[in-house]
């Protein structure tokens, strides 16, 4: 790579994360200016069902953003928020083991042309479009027949578990960005573990 192709790319990376951190600062002063509001995850409810071969997740989210989330998401920072869940083997003498783990990523982006909200499934590629961040919210916490895991992974004679949580995935964003919000507790927003049990 030749040195000005290399300064290029330098200053586009400056330029990228000195635009975060105004989106983070302008965020703290709303916060600030505004009730703070922490945000948090939680899931409330989670079951599977067996259709055709492959168990099937039906659950119930509470999905709030914080005041520096929301600040940075209306400011044109897409946010991915993800679904994680894990089918675990329960073992009498030994440590339970994870036979099968899944996540699903969704973005959830503002279009401040529209005044509309967008939400991707990352996995599928499927798309809405909503007037209001609570719709886009409350669509994103009513997961309906979400094809999860497949019934031949499990052996009939054996018990298992499942367990689902939520949470703001900042992996996207530059290393250094990365470090920021791990010290910014307003974008630590993660449920604990749902758990139940494999019924058959």
């Amino acid at each position: 790579m030749s040195l000005s192709a290399r300064s290029v790319r330098q200053r586009y990376s400056l330029h990228y994360v000195l635009a975060c951190l105004v989106v983070l600062t302008i965020g703290t002063g709303l916060a600030q200016d505004d009730i703070e509001r922490e945000g948090y995850f939680e899931v409330r409810s989670a079951t599977t069902e067996v259709r055709e071969g492959v168990h099937t997740l039906d659950a119930r989210l509470q999905l709030v953003l914080s005041s520096e989330a929301l600040a940075a998401l209306e400011s044109g920072v897409t946010l991915t928020i993800e679904l994680q869940m894990q089918a675990i083997r329960v073992r009498r003498w030994l440590v339970d083991d994870a036979v099968a783990e899944l996540a699903v990523r969704y973005e959830l982006e503002y279009r401040p042309l529209s005044q509309r909200y967008n939400v991707r499934n990352l996995n599928s590629g499927e798309q809405d479009s909503f007037a209001t961040l609570y719709s886009a919210l409350n669509s994103l916490g009513r997961v309906q027949g979400l094809p999860v895991i497949d019934d031949a992974l499990f052996d009939p004679n054996r018990k298992y578990r499942f367990r689902l949580r939520a949470m703001l995935n900042t992996q996207q964003y530059p290393a250094t960005l990365r470090l920021l919000f791990f010290w910014r507790g307003q974008w630590q927003l993660q449920s604990e573990w749902f758990e139940w049990s494999l019924e058959r």
